[in-house]
């Protein structure tokens, strides 16, 4: 099986038995067949991807669709180093290293070479390389900090940063970052950081960040001078060369500790994204998907849910006090304990003696594990399967009702869609009530993906699927969506069933897969969101969220609807193939080593 390209042709191998990825070049310490994220020297950084699934009752096949952005920067460090484009055919044949000497960048033969450098730093940041010799051509200037050169970052506008409390939708509690850049309007309502970390939100005493990429030293400095020697527990995935980067990142801040999360299951990761902050004043959750590192919290679409303050219990409440119709106490103090990490201990009592009974949302985590009977709808997608079936209602005309998903990296599936997508995690999406219709039409929109060719070689039944990353109404068509989203929509795409935010992208390690004859559920990682359901909230579509104000109704979602279809001449991005024959926006080309 084959499929030609620009790119020459694709062989299609003849076995699927593998359902994971062999790595990338060594210097990305992501594992073959995950979907995760970054944007650092060691870790591949996904890009976005959407889908959308519905049902197509006149059709007999499944299509498939794309929602895309730019062209990623970054995959790892030894191969993020783009070539400038120029007319003269020959450059398209040149490998970077000899297109870029005159650019002052660093190159090394050595695939291995850049996997060793501090992690949590993005390219941007990279440190300085050796100077050249007539052997190993390396210069002594400093590397430049991204591919667009030195003056990539630009410094935010002083009003950039809330001086007074925002304008918040304190109905859904549903917030885009802010992006650097972008008209004033558009981050009206939006948050970054060093707002959430301000004392607008309460009087710091501890936090905790759990995440997948750390840059230490930058997180130190987002939180405001009077915190910033408060303590801060990091909660990681990190082992082995990985981690002893961490720790080394660490050791300037003595008020900075860490925790290692518990994985394993091979190629899984801490993926989670949590703040937990406690204050003087109470206690709050927030729950994202940014990375802690610049790049995430700079230039792309990314969301969050933000808690209310939660006020502390009188004491003496009983165990049970605090908690909300969505039972999120509970879980929270559940997926917290799945840890097994004595360094969460204080935390998990700290949360017991606060009241959370105002929350509205329901919280989907998943966790490392083989999970089987009651505890298979614990994590995962068999949870978000569960909580709709518990908590939606069938209604006329629901196959028409499409499904749609926006994530930013996508996993392995294989050859044959009916083994998870169209199988298991299809009856979870399109699960409304009782009813539980199996839709077995699907529309798939994914993006600019970190997604190798050995990927999609074996699932090119995937690429019709894909649509275009367009948000307009939001003001981000051109802030690359790291945002993962997933929600129910109307025909007339003005009405949500439900709405999902989270750090899983479209992974079985992320969502879980059935196993043992549908007797047992494996996941591989860490994951958390939150579930906006109908028995909470109302959901009319916000057609234009921005600027928000204290008259904003309608849910927020972040891009525009109805997706649209790629064109003929689109492609999905695929990493560790060239790109030569036309610069992107900024006028590279991709030549990976």
């Amino acid at each position: 099986m084959s499929q030609d390209s620009q790119h020459g042709k694709w062989s299609i191998s003849s076995s699927d038995d593998d359902d994971e990825d062999p790595l990338p070049s060594s210097g990305s310490s992501s594992k073959p067949g995950q979907a995760a994220d970054s944007n650092h020297s060691s870790k591949r950084e996904p890009v976005a991807a959407a889908a959308v699934v519905k049902s197509e009752p006149n059709n007999g096949a499944a299509s498939l669709l794309a929602i895309g952005s730019e062209a990623r920067q970054a995959a790892h460090a030894s191969q993020l180093n783009p070539v400038k484009y120029e007319s003269s055919p020959s450059m398209a044949g040149k490998r970077k290293k000899e297109a870029l000497e005159d650019l002052g960048w660093a190159l090394s033969d050595s695939d291995d070479d850049g996997a060793g450098g501090e992690k949590g730093k993005s390219l941007r940041d990279l440190p300085k390389r050796s100077p050249p010799s007539p052997k190993a051509k390396k210069v002594k200037e400093e590397r430049p900090p991204s591919p667009h050169g030195r003056v990539y970052y630009i410094d935010e506008p002083q009003d950039f940063f809330e001086a007074s409390v925002p304008h918040l939708n304190d109905t859904y509690r549903f917030y885009l970052n802010k992006v650097t850049g972008l008209d004033k309007k558009f981050n009206t309502g939006a948050l970054h950081i060093r707002d959430i970390l301000s004392p607008l939100f309460g009087t710091l005493k501890e936090s905790v960040q759990f995440n997948y990429c750390f840059d230490i030293a930058w997180m130190v400095q987002q939180y405001p001078p009077e915190f910033r020697d408060r303590p801060v527990l990091i909660v990681h995935g990190d082992k082995r060369e990985a981690k002893a980067r961490l720790v080394q990142q660490a050791q300037p801040f003595p008020h900075v500790q860490l925790c290692q999360a518990k994985l394993d299951i091979a190629f899984g990761t801490h993926h989670t994204k949590m703040m937990l902050l406690w204050y003087e004043e109470g206690f709050r959750v927030i729950i994202n998907t940014s990375n802690l590192i610049r790049a995430d919290w700079y230039q792309k679409t990314q969301g969050m849910w933000m808690s209310p303050l939660f006020p502390r219990l009188p004491k003496g409440s009983p165990a049970s006090s605090g908690e909300s119709p969505t039972f999120f106490k509970k879980d929270l103090l559940e997926y917290l304990a799945s840890y097994r990490a004595p360094e969460l201990t204080d935390w998990i009592q700290r949360i017991r003696e606060h009241d959370l009974s105002e929350t509205r949302v329901y919280l989907i985590g998943s966790t490392p594990g083989r999970y089987v009977g009651s505890d298979m709808e614990r994590w995962g997608h068999l949870r978000l399967r569960k909580l709709l079936y518990e908590h939606t209602q069938p209604f006329p005309d629901e196959e028409s009702w499409p499904v749609i998903g926006q994530f930013s990296s996508i996993g392995s599936m294989g050859l044959d869609k009916t083994k998870w997508l169209a199988g298991e995690f299809q009856r979870t999406l399109t699960t409304l009530g009782k009813s539980s219709l199996l839709i077995k039409r699907l529309v798939y929109s994914g993006g600019s993906l970190p997604y190798s060719i050995q990927t999609a070689q074996k699932q090119l039944w995937l690429h019709s699927y894909f649509h275009r990353w367009k948000a307009d109404t939001t003001g981000r068509s051109h802030a690359m969506p790291h945002i993962k989203t997933y929600m129910r929509t109307s025909p007339d795409f003005t009405q949500l069933a439900w709405f999902l935010i989270t750090s899983a992208n479209l992974s079985k390690a992320a969502w879980g897969a059935l196993e043992k004859n549908n007797t047992q559920v494996m996941v591989r990682s860490y994951e958390l969101g939150v579930l906006y359901l109908p028995s909470a909230f109302t959901f009319p579509v916000q057609r234009n969220p921005f600027p928000v104000s204290s008259s904003s109704s309608g849910f927020p979602v972040p891009f525009d609807l109805p997706p649209t279809h790629y064109s003929t001449k689109d492609q999905p991005w695929i990493w560790n193939i060239p790109y030569s024959q036309a610069p992107d926006t900024h006028g590279n080309i991709w030549v990976p080593s």
